[in-house]
């Protein structure tokens, strides 16, 4: 019989002994997937490969008959048959703490600001649960973005998850940094994915600005960086936007864009052989975005409020991924190609934008002022082209009237220059002034 400070040391020299390393070999490589002999890996874990003149990460992605799929973090240049494989046993994760506010990140959450360490932090997975829908509270605080046109008839909530849908050119990215310097948020984290590399420096010193930046995480994986690191930095900046808000925290999550996100998981899925089902894109990206934009919004402590771009493609608002994330997030702030043609800007357009928490979060006297506003709006873009050419007659009808008559106050309201800041109260009270002065014009009063 063994006593038992004899097991205790068998045990400790059992624990001692060196394990044996399994490693895998490079077989072929196929566009952007290496394919790998069998070793006993997980999905998502990261690998190390390794050839004479140099070494790559990548995740694994897939297994099949012939053995495991990896998709490299990096340029496969150098990459030879038989290249060693060597598991590293862990999946990527993010590095979260205080000393990443002020600071440049690439995709995979390492700096890139040439100011050295990011200081003490602690690893934490990039796949998270969402908060349980029963632990998630109420909404009734507004969220001030700074932005006349969405605090005032668009306002959102704090806490709430919204789309800026926008085609190329209408000026999203200046929308972007407004409201970044302009939030009620304790610290914003900017998620920069698919940018072109000229964008990034003009929008963190153009946009974002000193003020900006000192409150903010940056985030940026361009557009010719792989999809695996374009993928990924989506869930570095949700990690470290959860990492503050557990702290109790207000977050701004800013993500431009999800659908270049969406991009790369579709090049991931094809990649991997996944069919491609609603034009070209796999069902795992419409897995995945839900997956993705739940975890932000309202947890028992501190709150995300999650601000994602939309691209959509021709400006068609109805494409696969606009539709699909318009159905998830709480609602969406459309930028009109017209409004930004005609120097408008921001330019939002207030009809066809919905916040899904606004009446939950004004007091009644806002949201009926707001109410009236966008009323008067849809009746002059209803008789728009009759106005133009001069075939309405005034007084045909009172509503069309009142809306021909407020239209340049309105106008003055909803423009913005990029450097001009509006607190949540001067931009209600100005609302709540505009419909007053609206309501007098309809019963014939003196303006």
């Amino acid at each position: 019989m063994i006593e038992s400070g004899g097991v205790a040391a068998a045990l400790t020299r059992v624990r001692s002994v060196r394990r044996l390393a399994v490693y895998g070999r490079v077989t072929r490589v196929i566009g952007q997937v290496i394919e790998a002999s069998a070793v006993p890996v997980a999905v998502g874990e990261v690998c190390r490969l390794t050839t004479s003149t140099r070494t790559v990460l990548a995740m694994v992605a897939g297994f099949q008959e012939r053995g495991v799929m990896l998709l490299p973090l990096g340029d496969l240049e150098g990459i030879q048959p038989g290249a060693t494989v060597a598991p590293l046993g862990r999946p990527l994760y993010a590095g979260v703490g205080q000393g990443l506010v002020g600071r440049v990140l690439n995709g995979l959450g390492h700096p890139i600001d040439g100011r050295g360490p990011v200081g003490p932090v602690t690893l934490r997975s990039l796949h998270a649960d969402p908060p349980s829908p029963l632990d998630r509270p109420p909404l009734d605080i507004p969220f001030t973005t700074g932005v006349r046109a969405i605090d005032g008839l668009e306002t959102f909530g704090r806490g709430q998850r919204v789309g800026i849908m926008a085609g190329s050119g209408v000026g999203k990215s200046v929308l972007l940094g407004m409201i970044a310097r302009g939030a009620s948020s304790d610290v914003n984290v900017i998620a920069l994915l698919g940018e072109r590399g000229r964008e990034v420096r003009e929008f963190i010193e153009r946009d974002l600005g000193p003020e900006g930046l000192a409150r903010s995480v940056v985030i940026v994986a361009t557009s010719d960086q792989s999809a695996v690191i374009r993928a990924a930095g989506a869930l570095v900046a949700t990690t470290i936007a959860e990492h503050f808000r557990d702290q109790g925290q207000d977050v701004l999550l800013l993500m431009d864009s999800v659908t270049r996100v969406a991009m790369a998981w579709r090049e991931v899925g094809l990649a991997v052989g996944e069919p491609p089902t609603t034009k070209g894109y796999p069902p795992s990206v419409f897995a995945g975005l839900p997956r993705l934009l739940e975890r932000a919004g309202a947890a028992a402590q501190g709150t995300i409020t999650g601000l994602y771009t939309v691209l959509v493609e021709g400006d068609d608002f109805n494409e696969p991924v606009a539709d699909a994330t318009r159905s998830i997030l709480d609602g969406h702030v459309v930028l009109a190609r017209r409004l930004a043609s005609a120097k408008q800007f921001p330019a939002v357009d207030v009809l066809d934008s919905v916040s899904r928490v606004r009446d939950a979060v004004v007091d009644p006297t806002h949201r009926e002022a707001a109410n009236a506003l966008i009323r008067l709006e849809a009746a002059y873009r209803a008789h728009e082209d009759l106005i133009a050419v001069g075939a309405y007659q005034a007084g045909a009808n009172r509503t069309v009237d009142t809306a021909i008559a407020i239209r340049p106050a309105l106008l003055d309201f909803l423009r913005q220059r990029p450097d001009e800041h509006s607190s949540f109260q001067t931009t209600r009270n100005a609302v709540v002034a505009l419909a007053t002065r609206a309501a007098a014009l309809d019963r014939g009063e003196a303006a």
